[in-house]
């Protein structure tokens, strides 16, 4: 786990920032003197309405390619695309995946998508929680239905061949301009992606909790003044 284990326990931490919103978490930040820090660009957003999630960072790089994509034909394509896969795609990340695991993917950068419906369920159904990626993501029609929580720049059609390359794993990636490492805290909602810090979890948690718990007070007095029936939000 590396430098998160400094902190506390894969699970302590994500004990801590359960239930915690960005907004929370963005004035934990600020409590932490860390003004200028963790907020991704709002460039990159939900890829439906309502999702959510929190874990800790597992990241990947990608790279754009520059193999020449060799004359084929339709059949001769077949075999060629299954070993890009193989040789300059291959699955790297899946067998390192803990439960409670964000997916953090730097993208090459081109209008490609290199998250799907396939391999963001398998990466899912491995323990992640969600995805982020500062590049893009197809199949969304599935990928919406699958109802894992995604994070994207932009929606794409193109396929990874003669396009991208996977570079490296487990190394600190730029998402969105915020450098985020392995093991720090990623926590995503409606307001966009969050990266804490590790070496700052406890006290940017324990000051988010101190908002949040605030914001459910005052805003349970007007629920009851309005004789609104009170939700998960202000309990």
């Amino acid at each position: 786990m590396g430098t998160a284990e400094t902190a506390a326990t894969r699970t302590e931490l994500i004990e801590l920032f359960d239930g915690l919103r960005v907004a929370d978490v963005r004035d934990g930040m600020d409590w932490a003197g860390l003004h200028t820090k963790g907020t991704v660009s709002p460039e990159i957003t939900p890829l439906w309405q309502g999702a959510r999630m929190t874990g800790l960072a597992r990241t990947m790089r990608l790279r754009p390619s520059e193999k020449a994509v060799p004359a084929l034909t339709p059949e001769e394509y077949t075999g060629w695309s299954a070993g890009w896969y193989r040789e300059q795609y291959p699955n790297m990340i899946t067998s390192t995946i803990e439960q409670g695991d964000i997916v953090v993917i730097q993208s090459a950068g081109l209008d490609v998508g290199e998250i799907g419906s396939n391999n963001s369920l398998e990466w899912h159904a491995a323990g992640a929680t969600g995805i982020v990626t500062s590049g893009g993501v197809r199949d969304t029609d599935e990928c919406i239905l699958q109802e894992v929580p995604l994070f994207c720049r932009y929606r794409a059609q193109k396929m990874v061949q003669g396009r991208v390359e996977f570079d490296a794993l487990g190394v600190p990636v730029d998402i969105g301009g915020v450098l985020i490492r392995p093991g720090d805290i990623v926590v995503a909602d409606g307001d966009g992606v969050i990266a804490v810090p590790v070496e700052h979890a406890v006290t940017v948690a324990r000051y988010a909790r101190q908002e949040l718990e605030n914001d459910k007070q005052g805003r349970r007095r007007l629920y009851e003044r309005l004789g609104r029936p009170l939700d998960d939000t202000v309990r």
